[in-house]
């Protein structure tokens, strides 16, 4: 059977199909491969001065959503993009607190309703004291009464539909305050247990700051990429929808390690506290500099952080853990929202 050769029209196509799509592939493999190298070195960290939920609450989410920090100021550099951070904040939290941490439940309930005994990490999470595990269930509801004051405090700020530069000061205000508790309780901890910060955390970081300017380049290139392709299927005014589901990656390798090890006081802890960065630390730095204009779904949104919130209150503050039918739940509250969002904007 002979072959006939395509007409020139589509190879031309085809070629320029591929050049459009290359770059773009290659920039999303460096985002994954940074985050990844980020991830890695942050666990490190924790035997070396931080540990449990504080790494959760503290490291992680500065790393987890450094590209969320890095879109915020891509985006202030174009000048009434709002909306567009907004979006995807509000898009990133209720990742997190829904489907991230619905699938987590889901795969690995079982091994936290069994005491965590498969696996070596896992088998010595379990013979920890109860003392421990009463005080990283405590670690875990002060983070999320945290989470409940930020998100009610930005609802509030927002009744009038813009948030101005004094909105945004309260904000980092409020995120500042947050984190100085954290620094003084792991420094009042080292001091109980005689310890001391190791040297060797200065590599670490020197590694982290590699894959934040990763981060930052892959970042650059695709919000470009996005706001001038042009296609049927992807949009500029999709933007803040496609980059909240994009920087949940770092957060989605976070949770499965975890919640594979056996962890989830970490996975939970890595969640919330990476929805800190985005309500209010995002927000508020970009409104010190530009107002934000509130989208049509931000009570859609506000109203799904806090339910899902308080669902993993009360289910640790009453059993101590997720158990996996709440996963069910989340993965429902996620599609709601993926809807009805979608419906509005």
């Amino acid at each position: 059977m002979q072959l006939h050769p395509l007409p020139t029209s589509v190879l031309s196509h085809l070629q320029q199909l591929s050049v459009h799509l290359v770059h773009p592939v290659a920039q999303l493999g460096v985002f994954m491969a940074a985050s990844a190298l980020m991830i890695w070195r942050l666990q490190a960290i924790e035997s070396k001065g931080f540990e449990g939920t504080v790494l959760g609450t503290l490291i992680m989410p500065y790393c987890s959503g450094f590209a969320n920090l890095v879109f915020a100021y891509v985006m202030s550099r174009q000048g009434g993009q709002g909306s567009t951070v907004m979006e995807n904040c509000l898009v990133n939290n209720v990742t997190n607190l829904t489907l991230i941490l619905g699938l987590t439940t889901l795969c690995f309930g079982a091994a936290a309703a069994h005491g965590n005994k498969s696996g070596k990490a896992a088998h010595a999470r379990s013979r920890q004291p109860d003392p421990v595990q009463r005080l990283n269930r405590l670690d875990l509801l002060l983070t999320l009464v945290a989470l409940f004051m930020f998100t009610g405090t930005l609802w509030a700020l927002a009744k009038d539909g813009v948030l101005d530069f004094y909105d945004g000061l309260v904000l980092v205000g409020l995120f500042l305050f947050w984190q100085a508790l954290h620094v003084f309780e792991i420094l009042k901890n080292n001091v109980r247990k005689n310890r001391s910060f190791q040297w060797s955390i200065v590599f670490d970081l020197v590694l982290i700051a590699i894959s934040a300017y990763g981060v930052f380049k892959s970042v650059d290139y695709l919000v470009n990429w996005v706001s001038h392709v042009k296609s049927p299927y992807i949009s500029a005014k999709d933007l803040g929808w496609l980059s909240g589901a994009l920087m949940v990656l770092p957060n989605a390798f976070i949770a499965l390690y975890f919640g594979f090890a056996g962890r989830q006081d970490v996975v939970v802890s890595s969640q919330v506290g990476d929805g800190h960065i985005c309500i209010p630390m995002c927000v508020g730095l970009f409104a010190l500099f530009d107002p934000i204009t509130v989208p049509g779904f931000f009570k859609v949104g506000i109203y799904t952080i806090a339910g899902a919130a308080a669902l993993h209150f009360m289910c640790i503050l009453l059993v101590g853990r997720l158990p996996r039918l709440l996963g069910v739940v989340l993965l429902g509250g996620y599609g709601a929202f993926i809807y009805t969002g979608v419906m509005q904007s």
